[in-house]
Parts: C-alpha cells; sequence; structure tokens
C-alpha cells in the first residue's frame, strides 16, 4: 500500500455537490412540515375537489373545473414559493439558522438556489397530484404544455422573490402573520376560485396582482387553448424582477 493513501485533504466539496445536498434537505424540511403540506397540498386540494362539486360560485359556461383547475394550480405555486418559503425562511433567519450557513462553505447565493430548486421540486409533486385529482373530477386541458412551464416558472420567480424580501427584512412573527394573511386575501380576490369579472372595476386592478396574472395566464392555455397569453407573463416578469432585485438588496441575514 502506497503512503498517503488515507492522507486527508480537506477542503469543501464541490459547488453542484453542496447545492444539491442542501435541496434534499431542505426539501425533506418542507416536506415534513405539518403546516406546510396543509398549505401547499391538503388545502388547494380540498378547494379543487369542493368547488367542482358544489355549486357555490358561478365560474361561467362550461365545466367548474375547466376554470377551477388552472387557478389551483397558480394558487399551489403560491403557497410554496411565497406563503411556504417566506416563513420558513422567516424562522430560519431569526434562529440564526441563516447566518450559520452563510458563513459555511455553501456560499450565499449557493443556499438561495438550493431554496428555489426545493420549492421547483415541491412544485412538480404539487402539479402532479393537483393534475390527478382534477383529471379524476372530469378536467379537458387543452392548450400548449411549454406555455403552461413558461408561466409556472415566471409564477415560481414572482413569488419566490416577494417571499424572500417577506422573509429577509420582517421578523419571523411578523412574517408568519403577514404571509399567512396575503395568501387569504390573494385567495379570495386573486381570481383563484372567483372570476375577476365579479370585482367589477377593482377586477381591472386586481389583475395586475400576480396570483391574477398566472391564474388568468394558465386559465387561457389550458382552458382557452391560447398559444401563449404574453400579457400575463408580462405581469409575472416584472413582478419577479422588482422581487427578486428587492430581496438581493433588501434581504438581511440575521
Amino acid at each position: 500500500m502506497s503512503t498517503g493513501t488515507y492522507t486527508p485533504k480537506p477542503g469543501a466539496a464541490p459547488v453542484g455537490r453542496m447545492i444539491a445536498a442542501q435541496t434534499a434537505l431542505e426539501t425533506r424540511m418542507l416536506l415534513r412540515n405539518g403546516e406546510q403540506l396543509l398549505l401547499t397540498v391538503i388545502i388547494p386540494s380540498l378547494l379543487l375537489v369542493l368547488f367542482s362539486k358544489v355549486d357555490i360560485v358561478d365560474t361561467g359556461a362550461g365545466e367548474a373545473v375547466d376554470f377551477l383547475a388552472p387557478g389551483v394550480l397558480a394558487l399551489a405555486v403560491m403557497s410554496t414559493a411565497f406563503t411556504g418559503q417566506a416563513i420558513a425562511t422567516g424562522f430560519e433567519r431569526r434562529y440564526g439558522v441563516l447566518k450559520r450557513l452563510g458563513a459555511s462553505p455553501l456560499p450565499r447565493w449557493a443556499l438561495m438556489t438550493a431554496k428555489t430548486l426545493s420549492v421547483l421540486v415541491t412544485e412538480v409533486l404539487q402539479v402532479l397530484l393537483l393534475t390527478a385529482i382534477a383529471l379524476a373530477l372530469g378536467w379537458s386541458p387543452q392548450g400548449n404544455p411549454l406555455s403552461v412551464l413558461l408561466l409556472l416558472v415566471l409564477g415560481t420567480a414572482a413569488f419566490s422573490g416577494l417571499g424572500l424580501l417577506m422573509a429577509g427584512t420582517l421578523k419571523a412573527e411578523a412574517t408568519l402573520a403577514a404571509a399567512n394573511l396575503v395568501f387569504l386575501l390573494l385567495l379570495v380576490g386573486g381570481g383563484v376560485i372567483v372570476p375577476l369579472e365579479k370585482f367589477g372595476a377593482a377586477g381591472d386592478v386586481l389583475a395586475l396582482l400576480p396570483i391574477s396574472a398566472l391564474s388568468d395566464g394558465l386559465r387561457d392555455v389550458l382552458q382557452n387553448g391560447a398559444a401563449m397569453p404574453w400579457g400575463d407573463a408580462l405581469v409575472l416578469a416584472v413582478w419577479a424582477v422588482l422581487g427578486l432585485g428587492a430581496a438581493a438588496k433588501f434581504f438581511r441575514w440575521e
């Protein structure tokens, strides 16, 4: 046996490996959290089934599930990328977890990348589950899957930026209250369950919200077979740039 076979070689692992390990950890922590599962899986699923089967809200012509499924997919994105991420990151910041991770060999940008990848993994699971439920309820999706993918990515970027901005600037308790309040307000007034036309003149203003743009964009593609709703995509892109830019500038690690 040659000399030096067991000589230690201290040093950080490759960045890609560190990001993959942190992504797996973030995903496991997210899926083990009961409150996050309530927001990301149970509530969207219950809303989809309830409003599809019970005639509570007038969703217009056609099957209710055809209107509701795109909105619930948008809600799932918001629940994970915004509400769940804001609350989890806010408490990690409060307890000093982010400060310690920021001092580790894992670069801070890589930590945020891992958090984003964890959100995307969770969203894939959400989309698969909600799609299966909607199809069982009689959903007949149309349109181009690539358009749907682009809208979901833009929506994720927009909500992630806003969630990280909130988590990095407010106290953890304030983030918990504000994130849940925003979730409820956008659930009601974001075109997820109730069509924006029901809000009258206020609907034009509500249409500029990221949840409204994502809901309407997905609905245009999946319900109406539109090629690509560029107006809604532009709204999401603007929110993504503003949210991520503000989060990068104002995020406090401790």
